[in-house]
């Protein structure tokens, strides 16, 4: 049931958001190839080498590509509340079955699992977990628990749709990036893909990996 070694009492799950507009994008970044696989899958699978089960959160009609076995996907309400409404749509899908989830996009083909193991270790009795590079949070590279949902709704409500928002209101750990730097040292975890461009050098680093 997704429970990490190093925290045995904490059920972790995931949650893989690919609700957005990808405008800077040009195209759905779910469907993206990705070596041999989708950009989407890809990050599924990374995810459910370390977490159980794992939530895709998708647009209220948005085509998802082909997915392995297990993967529920859930649905935002409406479009265009960002982040905040996909992650209490994940959220509210695992509560009956995690404790908390790994929140992350689709456009992060780069997850280390030694991160989330990191960060499952790190939010000890908090109810986030999330780094801080270079002053910028990233909420989609983050640990919540399902606590977190009450607040996360009332935010919702009083339309303040930035995940930060969420940061200020219940007890979050923040991770430095000198926390991370034994199992993540370039912090490739954190890197999403917002354009061609990201995405051409991502796929041309893959590539070169391999060779």
């Amino acid at each position: 049931m997704g429970v990490i070694q190093d925290h045995p009492m904490l059920r972790l799950g995931g949650v893989v958001l690919c609700g957005g507009s990808s405008q800077r994008m040009g195209r759905p970044k779910a469907w993206l190839p990705f070596d041999s696989e989708t950009l989407l899958a890809r990050v599924v699978r990374l995810l459910q080498a370390v977490v159980d089960p794992v939530v895709v959160v998708a647009g209220p009609s948005q085509d998802v590509p082909p997915l392995p076995p297990g993967v529920h996907i859930a649905r935002d309400e409406v479009s265009g509340m960002g982040p905040l409404q996909g992650i209490v749509a994940g959220l509210e899908n695992l509560r009956c079955q995690a404790d908390a989830s790994f929140v992350t996009g689709c456009d992060t083909p780069f997850i280390q699992p030694g991160l989330i193991r990191r960060l499952t270790i790190l939010i000890e009795d908090n109810w986030i977990c999330v780094p801080r590079v270079n002053g910028l949070y990233h909420p989609l590279s983050a640990i919540y628990r399902v606590d977190v949902l009450g607040a996360a709704r009332a935010l919702l409500l009083g339309r303040r749709l930035s995940a930060t928002n969420l940061f200020e209101v219940v007890p979050t750990r923040v991770v430095s990036a000198s926390e991370l730097a034994d199992i993540d040292p370039e912090l490739r975890s954190l890197r999403n893909l917002n354009n061609p461009d990201e995405y051409g050098r991502a796929v041309r680093e893959m590539e070169g990996h391999k060779q």
